[in-house]
């Protein structure tokens, strides 16, 4: 070792100190390596001083910093066990390449370009090599330092910033800002699972919950709540997957793609760990926060539509406030209720009109197969366009009292996933409750039908005939009244027996019924007499209609009967009430009766006559 040697080392070693006195630690590492190079090179009269860190994927060492300019890309390979090379760098030049270790994990090295007539002595070598490997590994200690400082700060804030916020949205934007903060040059994405909608311009993707895709890593981190790292081929990067995991569930994951394949060193993978685990108890928190107003609301929605079901007594009411409802709070587009009875199946009025068409089939028996295979889960978010139609997002809940199951009721979106499971369990719930008030409202119907209708016959009774014509003469113009008495009616019952009677008397109400108007009505006089109301006719449209009932009566009975029809008839002009329109039916029946049967007479405006 030559004293000039000496001397120009000893030189470099003094202005060293006095750069790092005025040495600024917010700074790169390989800004500071370059300038601690640059000073080396001045000080030694080297050609070039190149920095480089070590890649194991591709097991070489690649420049990271140099004392001239930008460093050349060029890798250099390992060189086995060796510390310190000298080869010859083509022409006049030399190089010493001095290796050493970082950290406990990253090789690294610096090569000392040199003119061959101006050469090191081995032993100084070996000098600057120790010193160098101190000198840098105390230049990224300090530099780590004040860098792990900093991004704890940033851990610190970003923690105190999430958790003071109950918003799943601020949670997600945080994140994604910490990210750029922490490390500006790498690419990152949340990937989330379906029941999380995008939301604005954030880098946030789909996890797909299936290892037949490309997310295989990122499934992993999903599934196991542990941190998983790979590398892509083209171009060459790292790839962190990071879960997003709360103390319940794990929420979503972190991708981190670094701009290099270098494996990340652990220190970065715990940091990142503890980055994600902090938004996943703050995204947790928020979520709670979030399904708790849900359940709120969700309970205000249910408390609200009973009541405004209890103010509907009328099934078809309350099943359109239904549809609408739903429509509205789950974003619907097609609503059916489906009421099962008898082994059948009745659309319920009240649901859209969709359901009325054939096209509704294929949706109607997926829910179906799915029913009666026992599976309870009757969501899907995304079905088979083909195999069905436009409607990509089907939820189904069955109507149940006392354990068993009433009806159905089916909701459609065109939307691929447009209901959740929160919206299903929602329907579930909803419909449950309000299955208790459609009952009620069927019971209702079927009560005010058994009032005012005779139980064998089907017709009405004579109480409900006796308030609409009491209506139909306070507003009304015309009207006519037609009694039928079955002729015979005892020899019936004496000879054939009183199961055959009731038979007789089913079939003439269903001839009178087959025979009228939807507005007419028909009811049960009493034993085997009949009436007919109709309202706004002219005596002789009902004095036809009187023969045209008697001559099918006749044509259709099993045994065969006739009957006698009394008629009266009533127009405003007049001054008489109901009870003289009964007085003269009945009158005019009683005359049919008495003069040979299987006859019709009218009495009207005092006249009596046989038609």
């Amino acid at each position: 070792m030559n004293k000039e040697e000496m001397k120009r080392y000893e030189s470099f070693k003094q202005k060293f100190f006095h750069w790092f006195l005025a040495f600024q630690d917010d700074r790169p590492f390989s800004a500071a390596a370059g300038e601690l190079l640059a000073l080396l090179k001045e000080e030694l009269a080297l050609e070039q001083a190149v920095f480089y860190l070590y890649d194991p994927v591709r097991a070489a060492f690649y420049p990271e910093a140099a004392a001239v300019g930008t460093p050349d890309a060029r890798p250099i390979a390992a060189d086995g066990e060796r510390k310190v090379a000298v080869v010859d760098a083509g022409g006049p030049h030399m190089a010493a390449r001095l290796f050493f270790m970082l950290s406990d994990e990253t090789p690294a090295m610096v090569e000392l370009v040199y003119r061959k007539d101006g050469g090191f002595d081995e032993r100084l070598l070996w000098e600057i090599r120790t010193d160098l490997a101190r000198l840098f590994r105390k230049l990224s200690a300090v530099l780590q330092g004040e860098g792990e400082e900093k991004r704890y700060g940033q851990l610190h804030h970003f923690a105190a910033k999430i958790h003071s916020s109950m918003h799943i949205d601020v949670v997600l934007e945080e994140i994604i800002r910490t990210l750029q903060n922490v490390y500006p040059s790498f690419t990152y994405h949340l990937l989330l699972s379906h029941d999380n909608h995008l939301r604005g311009n954030l880098p946030i993707k789909t996890l797909v919950l299936d290892e037949r895709e490309k997310q295989k890593a990122a499934l992993r981190a999903f599934l196991t709540g542990q941190v998983q790292c790979e590398v892509m081929e083209a171009p060459p990067r790292s790839v962190l997957y990071a879960p997003i995991k709360g103390v319940q569930a794990v929420y979503g994951v972190i991708e981190m793609i670094a701009p290099y394949a270098a494996p990340f060193p652990k220190r970065e993978i715990h940091f990142i760990s503890l980055l994600a685990s902090t938004a996943g108890s703050a995204l947790e928190n928020a979520k709670l926060y979030e399904q708790s107003r849900r359940l709120v609301a969700d309970l205000q929605l249910i408390n609200d539509t009973m009541r405004q079901l209890n103010a509907r007594p009328r099934l078809h009411e309350a099943i359109e406030y239904m549809v609408s409802q739903i429509q509205q709070s789950f974003g619907a587009d097609e609503v059916g209720f489906f009421l099962f009875a008898d082994g059948k199946r009745e659309l319920l009025p009240g649901s859209t009109l969709f359901f009325f068409d054939h096209r509704s089939e294929p949706y109607i028996e997926w829910v179906e197969k799915r029913r009666q295979s026992g599976n309870d889960i009757l969501f899907a978010g995304d079905v088979c366009v083909s195999a069905f139609g436009s409607f990509r997002s089907i939820m189904a809940a069955p109507m149940q009292q006392n354990k068993e199951t009433k009806g159905l009721c089916i909701a459609l979106a065109s939307e691929p996933y447009r209901f959740t499971f929160e919206m299903f369990k929602l329907l579930e719930s909803l419909v449950q409750h309000s299955t208790l008030a459609f009952m009620n409202a069927m019971l209702r119907e079927e009560f005010e039908k058994m009032v005012v209708t005779d139980y064998l016959t089907k017709l009405h009774t004579r109480r409900y005939l006796d308030e609409v014509i009491q209506t139909s003469m306070g507003s009304d113009a015309s009207g006519a009244l037609i009694l039928f008495d079955i002729d015979n009616f005892k020899q019936i019952n004496d000879v054939y027996g009183h199961q055959t009677g009731d038979r007789v008397l089913v079939q003439v109400a269903e001839t009178v019924c087959a025979n009228i108007r939807d507005g007419d009505v028909a009811a049960r006089w009493g034993g085997e007499e009949l009436a007919v109301y109709l309202p706004k006719v002219p005596l002789s449209d009902a004095i036809s209609i009187a023969r045209r009932i008697t001559e099918k009566v006749r044509e259709q009975t099993i045994p065969t009967v006739t009957v006698s029809c009394g008629v009266s008839w009533w127009e405003r002009q007049g001054c008489e009430d109901a009870k003289q329109l009964f007085k003269r039916a009945d009158a005019a029946l009683y005359m049919a009766k008495e003069t040979g049967k299987n006859c019709i007479f009218v009495h009207d405006d005092g006249h009596l006559y046989k038609v």
